[in-house]
């Protein structure tokens, strides 16, 4: 049964829906789909959302792209986002989400996922599209990655960022002079206090680099 719903299912990640339309000749869907849960052919991700097992997909899961299927609207950042662009020596496992939504977690067969709620008035500023083959997923520019990592961190309080940046984030120093000021001045306009004292030191990130 497996490998014929891999024929009739493109994507490795699908949903209710889908999965309906193809098993649309049995009598009873739901226990139906119970059954290949049960069995292993097809593996819940959440409520509604389904992958393949391992051996049936076409190609390794993107977690940024089923970040963005689980709980939306919302985009990867932090410490994921940070370790996606090389800006830090950690691998990262846990994938951090921003949302104008709930704070949510969800934890799945295929990773645990986080999804920390943001104001909307700069939700969307530094959010960039990645195309790749499996599909497209948004993820925070570098700049905003930063910005959202320090915006939920308790330890960042707006004194000491240098030793923050480099010393508690561990950011390359080289990428932090290689930002992109537009994004940068676009969010030191939609912040106050310490996210503001961020975001200036960061616009002088060639002094952080020469200290």
């Amino acid at each position: 049964m497996a490998n014929n719903l891999r024929l009739k299912i493109q994507n490795d990640i699908f949903d209710y829906v889908q999965l309906s339309d193809v098993l649309s000749n049995f009598s009873n869907i739901r226990t139906k789909i119970g059954r290949l849960l049960a069995s292993g052919e097809i593996i819940r991700i959440k409520k509604g959302l389904y992958t393949f097992p391992e051996y049936l997909r076409r190609s390794p899961l993107n977690p940024c792209i089923v970040a963005n299927m689980i709980y939306g609207p919302s985009y990867v950042s932090c410490d994921y986002a940070l370790s996606y662009y090389g800006m830090i020596p950690e691998r990262v496992e846990l994938i951090t989400s921003m949302t104008i939504g709930r704070t949510r977690e969800f934890s799945t067969p295929i990773g645990c996922f986080s999804y920390r709620q943001r104001k909307a008035e700069d939700y969307s500023i530094g959010i960039d599209s990645v195309e790749t083959p499996s599909g497209n997923f948004l993820i925070a520019s570098r700049e905003k990655a930063i910005y959202d990592k320090a915006l939920t961190d308790p330890r960042f309080d707006g004194i000491n960022i240098k030793e923050y940046l480099l010393a508690d984030l561990r950011l390359d120093e080289e990428s932090l002079s290689q930002l992109n000021v537009e994004v940068l001045h676009k969010l030191r306009d939609s912040s106050i206090g310490r996210m503001r004292k961020l975001v200036n030191t960061l616009l002088d990130g060639r002094d952080i680099v020469r200290r």
